[in-house]
């Protein structure tokens, strides 16, 4: 795995590129300088939070042969900012899934997710209180 990042203007804002070309641009928040050119790094974890935990979880689903027809993900962190450097304490993540789905059957994919496949709720656990919770709209 690499990843690439290049300066593309301002002090702080950045081009990130990945083996397969695909880019996202990453600033620094505006009240040391940057120009909300791009989601600040911080962000950039919690989108891999959302990003891990929801492929996973319509992997699993999938595999138990379950109705998804869409799912959405809501992320809400609070960091602890007394501390340097200011990481996460504690990360509410909200699954709204679409289906006529079995609850029995989605409890057992989000726990498989967030204690065994996700790997970015895994290294993030380590420090911060995650919180799952999720709703099914049939």
């Amino acid at each position: 795995m690499e990843i690439n990042l290049i300066r593309k203007s301002g002090k702080f804002n950045f081009e990130a590129s990945n083996e397969a070309g695909f880019m996202v641009e990453l600033d620094a928040k505006l009240a040391i300088g940057g120009e909300g050119k791009g989601f600040r790094p911080m962000e950039m974890l919690l989108v891999g939070l959302g990003g891990c935990s929801g492929i996973d979880i319509v992997n699993v689903l999938t595999k138990q042969k379950e109705p998804l027809n869409d799912i959405k993900i809501k992320i809400k962190a609070t960091r602890k900012d007394e501390e340097m450097p200011p990481i996460f304490d504690v990360i509410d993540i909200n699954f709204e899934l679409f289906g006529d789905l079995s609850v029995a059957k989605v409890e057992r994919a989000l726990q498989m997710t967030f204690d065994k496949y996700c790997s970015v709720s895994n290294i993030l656990g380590r420090s911060a209180k995650i919180n799952f919770n999720y709703t099914i709209n049939k």
